[in-house]
């Protein structure tokens, strides 16, 4: 009956949510007021064969990520948000385990800055959201599955990204992600999750239990540095990435951006637009 009643809540929050507000534009011949299921799919990261059977209780074991993602994906308050954990049978996240939940003034910072590369991560290092112009910059979020959200996975097992960083650069990147992510492990030293992602970090990377192993503490953080990005179809961008600390949350925004009227502003601003355009068309 929870699970049931899982799906009926998930319908009935889905029905309620306007298209403008998670920034899909409408078309004209649209009827439904809410969000379609390959909508909220996609914003989720999970198939629309999924939430229909979730929707339909034919799916009964939602993970708490998936829950989250969801409850990210609706801009839901906390009271639904506790509502959707505990029909699909899990605790509502403690302090004990690493945030993932956006709050609504940073929600409200990131609609702000619709037209500028954004994403956010957890005090891991996994992306949680990125707008659709760091999708047309980086590559689209929603295809990366699993590990592949994490930084210290993306980079020390694969897929990489499209940053380029000389081998000196990448070096010292390497050695600050992993000792960020020790830190991390030191204050949520319950949170299964992470310590599964570092397990297997351990097994498919010898270089980042070198890194673990030499227990380095972590560097510095730089609040602006330069980036180059090489974009598949306009080529290398140089741009500064400034780093954002959501201290009470626990979360960090990453926002991209070039010199007003430079030629790297010109292939950004190219570069949104093709990866618009492509996105739309998948």
């Amino acid at each position: 009956m929870e699970h049931t009643e899982f799906g009926r809540t998930l319908r009935r929050l889905r029905d309620h949510v306007a298209p403008t507000v998670v920034g899909i534009t409408p078309g004209t011949r649209r009827r439904a007021t809410g969000l379609r299921r390959e909508e909220l799919a996609a914003l989720a990261g999970i198939s629309a064969d999924y939430l229909t059977r979730l929707e339909q209780g034919r799916s009964t074991s939602p993970s708490a990520q998936v829950v989250e993602a969801l409850v990210r994906s609706l801009r839901v308050g906390d009271v639904d948000r506790e509502l959707l954990y505990r029909l699909a049978g899990h605790a509502v996240p403690g302090a004990d385990v690493v945030p993932s939940r956006i709050p609504p003034s940073l929600q409200r910072l990131l609609d702000r800055l619709a037209d500028t590369p954004v994403a956010v991560l957890d005090a891991a290092g996994t992306i949680l959201v990125a707008n659709a112009p760091y999708d047309a910059l980086m590559g689209p979020v929603a295809a990366l599955r699993g590990h592949e959200r994490n930084t210290a996975w993306r980079h020390l097992v694969g897929p990489g990204s499209r940053a380029v960083h000389t081998p000196e650069e990448q070096t010292a990147f390497e050695a600050s992600v992993v000792a960020a992510l020790r830190l991390t492990t030191l204050r949520y030293p319950r949170d299964r999750q992470l310590r599964q992602l570092v397990r297997d970090l351990r097994d498919a990377s010898p270089r980042f239990v070198a890194l673990w192993d030499a227990g380095t503490l972590v560097p510095p953080r730089e609040t602006s540095r330069r980036k180059v990005v090489d974009h598949p179809v306009v080529g290398r961008i140089t741009l500064d990435c400034d780093t954002l600390q959501v201290t009470t949350d626990d979360l960090t925004v990453l926002a991209y951006t070039a010199d007003p009227g430079s030629s790297d502003a010109e292939r950004l601003a190219l570069a949104v637009v093709l990866g618009s355009q492509s996105l739309r068309e998948q």
